[in-house]
């Protein structure tokens, strides 16, 4: 299923390490002089270590959803009445990465707040292009199997490299070789040349390229 710490989601995903946590550790705010707890967003795959939280594939990909749909200008607590009610509809604790969530997204959604009677219903009637936009381009670059996400292919949409929860850890690799991109990139800056470096690996130099800039994208803010 994949194994990250919050640092390597951050890293591949782009979210702030606080809002990882935030949305999957729960939080707490004050109101009217109360302190009120708010619960994850979802269970993660994994256990906890101690403090620290584990996340697997599927949380990854929940994840990017999220802040899909937030940069699209969707309420934290309209997500979450989305994810609890798809999470009935789909049969799944993560219903963003499913097939059905592909094909119904837009309905579930908007049953969800009229479900849930939460005033913004009004504002999410406007937004429902932006929401078909976010799910059309999340799937663009995932893979289905077995009516879920198995693969993400993380690098504009690329079947060069690939994050497959089945090998090596999930960590992003040469798809057809298997070679971790960290790996390809570290061995370009260290003999200097893309042309040794296909000697060394036998991966083709068009795809040790682009495992330089997928890692070197993964480093700019």
């Amino acid at each position: 299923m994949g194994f990250y710490s919050v640092a390597e989601v951050s890293r591949l995903t782009k979210i702030p390490h606080a809002n990882i946590r935030r949305w999957l550790a729960g939080y707490t705010f004050r109101q009217g002089g109360r302190a009120i707890k708010m619960p994850p967003l979802w269970q993660p795959q994994l256990p906890p270590d101690g403090n620290q939280l584990q996340l697997g594939f599927r949380d990854l990909i929940e994840l990017r959803f999220v802040q899909a749909f937030i940069a699209a200008g969707l309420k934290l607590q309209t997500i979450r009445a989305c994810i609890e009610y798809a999470r009935e509809i789909v049969g799944d604790d993560h219903p963003f990465s499913t097939q059905r969530f592909q094909t119904d997204g837009k309905t579930i959604f908007l049953e969800s707040v009229r479900g849930s009677g939460e005033a913004e219903v009004l504002d999410l009637s406007k937004k429902q292009y932006a929401i078909r936009q976010v799910i059309e381009r999340s799937f663009k670059d995932l893979d289905i199997e077995d009516r879920t996400v198995s693969r993400w292919r993380p690098f504009k949409g690329k079947t060069s490299i690939v994050i497959d929860p089945s090998r090596s850890f999930g960590q992003p690799i040469a798809a057809s070789y298997g070679v971790p991109t960290v790996t390809l990139a570290q061995a370009v800056a260290a003999e200097g040349s893309v042309s040794e470096v296909e000697r060394l690996f036998e991966v083709p130099a068009s795809v040790i390229r682009d495992a330089v800039a997928f890692e070197k994208n993964l480093m700019s803010k």
